[in-house]
């Protein structure tokens, strides 16, 4: 991205996020050598906006998402979420990871509920009602009492974006969560985040390297290159919702993108 352009973002209107002049450095354990991971990203995300950040390892995407969810802190700039600046972990930020870490000992309710624990004004009877009401939104209300291990890894992940949704926080930040299923499952659950943004219109960042599962989901699609990892470009994606990832107009917005990536770098490996 253009020095012009970075300064152009950084003087529009405040947004729903607001990631400034990010750089990250990290030093590792082994060699105890520099690795610059991010520098110099600036990106805007409006109100009720998804976007997902494309590019292969190491282009600084993940880390990125744990700037956003406050769980690390850049070397240089900041980040905003409604003009305020990001300290730390907060309520208003909810991270849903490949891994759906949930609690094996918890059935489907119990797990939705934890998430409800950073509601703290509700109560017990407002928090069993907005549990039921999310994981009905799911799919899920035949299955609100079934252990964790019952369920398919698609139906898990189900339980982790109901968990993340119920605390109805400002963003939803989520780390490649359909990278471990396979593919039918993953276009099962294409369609169903689809047809749930279009019902709450949260405001998501999406990471992936998956080119098409990107355009499938995604408001804008922002490209990263790595080493250091920066913003190299974006794309409008101009397709009506809800979106099959095996349409033609879809494959086309795909290979365009993969396109753009490798130019960026020769090396680039995303799947398209």
């Amino acid at each position: 991205m253009t020095t012009s352009l970075q300064e152009e973002l950084r003087n529009l209107p405040p947004q729903k996020l607001e990631v400034e002049g990010i750089s990250k450095t990290f030093r590792t354990k082994r060699n105890r050598s520099v690795v610059r991971a991010l520098e110099d990203v600036t990106v805007r995300v409006n109100e009720g906006e998804y976007v997902c950040l494309v590019g292969r390892s190491g282009c600084g995407k993940t880390t990125l998402l744990n700037l956003i969810a406050g769980l690390d802190r850049p070397d240089s700039g900041r980040i905003l979420v409604e003009g305020t600046p990001i300290k730390g972990p907060g309520r208003d930020r909810m991270v849903m990871f490949q891994e759906t870490a949930l609690f094996p000992w918890l059935d489907v309710t119990g797990n939705v509920l934890y998430g409800l624990k950073l509601k703290p004004n509700l109560t017990p009877k407002d928090r069993r009602e907005v549990a039921r009401f999310y994981i009905e939104m799911v799919g899920l209300d035949e299955f609100e009492h079934a252990s964790i291990h019952e369920l398919s890894g698609g139906m898990q992940q189900r339980v982790a974006l109901a968990r993340a949704l119920a605390p109805n926080p400002r963003i939803l930040l989520m780390d490649e969560p359909f990278g471990a299923l396979d593919a039918l499952t993953r276009e099962q659950l294409y369609g169903d985040i689809q047809e749930i943004w279009l019902k709450r219109r949260k405001t998501i960042v999406f990471v992936t390297h998956n080119v098409r599962e990107a355009v499938c989901l995604g408001d804008r699609v922002l490209l990263f290159a790595p080493n250091p990892g920066h913003l190299v470009g974006e794309f409008k994606i101009d397709l009506p919702r809800p979106r099959d990832i095996n349409s033609v107009e879809l494959a086309e917005y795909s290979s365009t993108i993969t396109r753009a990536l490798k130019g960026y770098d020769p090396k680039e490996e995303v799947a398209e």
